[in-house]
């Protein structure tokens, strides 16, 4: 079946970026519907360290980068509070850092604009005390916490409140350009094979590492340099600030809190494909070590899980700086008018940049688009809050318990490690209406599954509930199921000794001795009788 229907422009990408642009474009009157081609925020947005930058880490030699961060830093807490916990910033020297380095980045703080407070050994360890002793200096930034995933869902949620809309695990076949113009694109649902076709005046490309695939469909060239970094969930907060290394950015200098772990990370490896999250020994031995100069300890602390994510880096040829990679390529974003620089009209890209940095780039990738289109509404989404909880919302498990006990999350509870409940499930797969949904969706709607065992208890719980509320029997609900389990396998293989080592034993336990997940995955599953 190939259905059809036309939109004023079509945003390939469900991260941060294309969230964003989707609500600018819907702001300023135009009608966006935003494509994705698994789940919003599965690439880069959902598999970054959770940082939200005050720009001090680029302040040396990236000032642009640096900049930017500090400005779209106060942006995010005005619009989006909800998804963001202030934790605050600590540079911290130790005697293993060059001696100078302080000087130079306190002045590229200057020059970007970079609020920095000096303070004492002693202030910085009473504030975290699982600090070093040896500590050189010690520098508060404005440095924050934000959840991608319920910033992401935000802006979607209020681009469809203002006529457009999203398809999720829907995937760009093809580019339909005629003559000199993208007009549209051909789309397929990668669940059903559903075949659709999208009538635009113009294509917006935000899809991160698969930017240079997305330009190519229309015969364009866009050289993106794919840079793959690794970080790890420790299974409780070290620190409540977040710490970086007052030092040259390296692998493993950066420790994040984040709702109920703390992040460390991460690495820099060149790679060439675009969804490489490979995860290698070393990486995790790197990361480790360097958080324990630190945080003396923290190595021998219960790692959760390893993932990594693929930052899409891009320079302009004009740039000059072909032969760069990893580090040495600066992390600010372009904007690619392709009317201009390839006289094809219709398309435009946006790539590289942070996450700190998705509105900013949403608005000049929609200035772009607008100027194409003759729409000359101003962007506006740097004024007003996005609509949402007036408190903030980002997940401690503090303010679950305290609801849990006090009556607010009724319910019995599926998932004891994020204290998820029954109700709480049942109410986000509710919220996908006819759409289908996968455990993993549910997994960065509510963090089920995310705590110490792994989804080792809460798996085949929330898989019966999801199948119970969507009527699914069959093979396929049995490859979902197991599909998850594997994914949170794949995070944990990295870390297999001490705690999660006894984990991953009980967890295989659970799924392919008592339960034969293997087994039954591999069996055609039996429709139930009907009376």
């Amino acid at each position: 079946m190939n259905t059809s229907h036309s939109v004023d422009v079509l945003v390939v990408g469900g991260g941060a970026t294309g969230a964003a642009a989707a609500y600018d474009l819907a702001r300023r009157g135009m009608r966006p519907l935003l494509v994705e081609q698994l789940d919003l925020s599965t690439g880069t947005s959902g598999r970054y360290h959770g940082l939200l930058h005050s720009g001090g880490r680029y302040a040396v030699r990236d000032l642009e980068t640096a900049a930017e961060c500090i400005v779209e830093n106060q942006v995010l807490r005005r619009i989006a509070p909800f998804a963001i916990e202030d934790t605050g910033g600590l540079f911290i020297a130790t005697p293993d850092d060059p001696a100078d380095f302080p000087e130079r980045w306190l002045a590229g703080c200057r020059t970007a604009g970079i609020p920095t407070e000096s303070i004492t050994a002693a202030q910085a360890r009473t504030q975290e005390p699982a600090l070093t002793p040896r500590i050189t200096a010690a520098y508060r930034v404005p440095d924050g916490s934000c959840d991608s995933f319920d910033l992401i869902h935000a802006f979607v949620e209020a681009t469809r409140a203002l006529g457009g809309d999203a398809l999720i695990y829907h995937r760009v076949r093809d580019l339909i350009r005629e003559g000199d113009a993208v007009v549209g694109a051909h789309l397929e649902d990668t669940r059903t094979g559903e075949r659709r076709t999208v009538s635009a005046a113009c294509v917006l490309n935000a899809a991160g590492p698969w930017a240079g695939v997305v330009a190519g469909l229309a015969g364009l060239d866009v050289g993106i340099k794919f840079d793959r970094g690794a970080m790890i969930a420790m299974n409780t907060r070290w620190v409540n600030t977040i710490v970086n290394r007052l030092r040259p950015a390296d692998d493993g200098d950066i420790l994040v809190p984040v709702g109920t772990v703390c992040v460390l990370g991460t690495t820099s490896v060149h790679t060439d494909h675009p969804d490489d999250y490979r995860i290698e020994a070393w990486e995790v031995s790197k990361i480790l070590s360097e958080a324990d100069v630190v945080v003396p300890g923290i190595r021998h602390g219960r790692a959760l899980r390893a993932w990594a994510g693929v930052r899409p880096l891009y320079e302009p040829p004009e740039a000059g700086h072909d032969d760069a990679e990893g580090r040495e390529v600066k992390r600010t974003f372009s904007v690619i008018d392709h009317a201009q620089r390839d006289g094809v009209r219709g398309l435009v890209t946006v790539v590289g940049g942070k996450l700190t940095t998705c509105r900013l780039m949403a608005e000049q990738a929609v200035d772009v688009v607008a100027a194409q289109l003759g729409n000359e509404a101003r962007c506006t989404t740097a004024g007003d809050p996005l609509p949402g909880p007036h408190a903030p919302r980002y997940h401690q498990l503090g303010g679950r318990l305290h609801k849990l006990e006090h009556g607010e999350l009724p319910g019995e509870l599926i998932c004891e490690c994020e204290m998820v409940t029954r109700a709480q499930l049942e109410a986000a797969i509710d919220a996908y209406g006819d759409q289908p949904v996968a455990l993993d969706d549910l997994r960065r709607d509510l963090r089920l599954g995310m705590g110490p065992c792994q989804a080792g208890f809460c798996s085949y719980r929330a898989a019966g509930i999801l199948q119970q509320k969507k009527g699914h029997t069959g093979p396929d609900t049995v490859e979902a199921f197991g599909a998850f389990v594997d994914e949170r396998f794949r995070g944990v293989r990295p870390l297999l000794w001490g705690h999660q080592l006894r984990q991953m034993y009980l967890d295989e336990l659970i799924y392919r001795r008592t339960l034969g997940l293997d087994q039954l995955a591999e069996q055609p599953t039996e429709e139930p009788a009907h009376a």
